[in-house]
């Protein structure tokens, strides 16, 4: 058993606390090599931001449970080194459906996780989250628990479909299951296609997609049943269109892809929306680099030549979420 106070980690509960309070929200970056780390730290350290390092099963996998372990570690150790003398750091599991890899993860030293029993007749959902939060909780582990369903696909999560949250559920589910935060479903989605064509309408200027509008009406019926408590929402990334136009002129292929408007992700972050997944836009970034080194210099081999470029874009993106979307700069001095 490793505590994830042994690796100089915090849990989100009390950060999630002062983002309700301070009108802002808690970046949860998803992140499954070096490169993607240094760039969440980096940004992190030097926007004094509290900033939730995300892990998905897949990525826990690639990097394998020891190391990943260690780079946690090593995480707090590089803010400190940057000049973050309090690094607010969480090393978070992102959407499990199983008890087992939940203990694991929190026997390996993660300080926050996520178990998402939504597609589970209701029930079923509430018993396996509050057997999650019953262990996690004995040694000061937070959880978060998810009501509704998210469309579209993202590392082992897919859906062909959504349901929104039904407000009138999540009293009994917080209140029975324990459970530190909620993920809602309001209208976003994983993976950088987000809404087919046939969901959007088409700006008669640029020809680009324009998404439906997020079911706000849902999260303020939420927000009135649960006032004060801890919301989420996933597959939030904005899929910047100017990383989807690099990769589709150097060779990619990306059409139609579409995210969530950042004008309605400042608008959820000032409500009791505290932590806000973004995945696919590192993602993109970092694509959308390495192919303009390709494409400029096509005779490189040497990979620090092509991933640091990556590592800088990433570094930028992470900058902006936090400044101009998430508000969240200057929260953990």
């Amino acid at each position: 058993m490793v505590s994830y106070k042994e690796l100089g980690l915090v849990n989100t509960r009390e950060m999630f606390a002062k983002a309700i309070k301070g009108g802002y929200a808690i970046p949860a970056f998803n992140f499954n090599n070096m490169e993607q780390l240094q760039a969440i730290i980096k940004a992190a350290a030097e926007e004094k931001s509290p900033v939730i390092l995300q892990v998905s099963k897949g990525a826990r996998n690639y990097a394998n449970a020891t190391l990943l372990r260690y780079m946690a570690q090593g995480a707090v150790a590089y803010a400190k080194e940057l000049g973050w003398e309090n690094p607010q750091i969480v090393l978070h599991l992102d959407h499990r459906d199983s008890f087992e890899l939940c203990k694991s993860c929190i026997d390996s030293g993660f300080s926050s996780v996520m178990i998402d029993g939504s597609h589970l007749p209701y029930e079923e959902n509430v018993a396996l989250t509050k057997k999650v939060v019953d262990y996690a909780h004995q040694y000061d582990v937070t959880v978060e628990g998810e009501l509704g369903v998210l469309a579209g696909v993202e590392d082992e999560v897919s859906s062909d479909h959504h349901t929104y949250t039904d407000p009138e559920e999540v009293i009994d589910f917080a209140t029975r299951t324990g459970c530190d935060s909620l993920a809602i479903s309001i209208g976003t989605s994983h993976g950088a296609y987000k809404f087919t064509p046939e969901q959007c309408t088409r700006d008669p200027k640029t020809g680009l997609l324009v998404p439906p509008p997020l079911a706000f009406e849902v999260l303020d019926a939420v927000m009135e049943k649960l006032p004060g408590f801890p919301i989420v929402l996933h597959g939030s990334s904005s899929v910047p269109q100017e990383y989807v136009k690099t990769i589709n002129e150097l060779g990619g292929k990306l059409p139609d892809a579409i995210g969530i408007p950042e004008e309605e992700l400042r608008k959820a972050a000032k409500s009791a929306v505290c932590k806000i997944n973004i995945d696919s836009d590192s993602r993109l970034a970092m694509t959308a680099a390495i192919r303009k080194v390709f494409t400029d210099k096509p005779g490189e081999f040497d990979p620090r030549k092509y991933l640091g470029p990556a590592r800088d874009e990433m570094e930028r993106l992470y900058k902006h979420k936090i400044e101009n979307v998430l508000g969240s700069n200057g929260k953990a001095e």
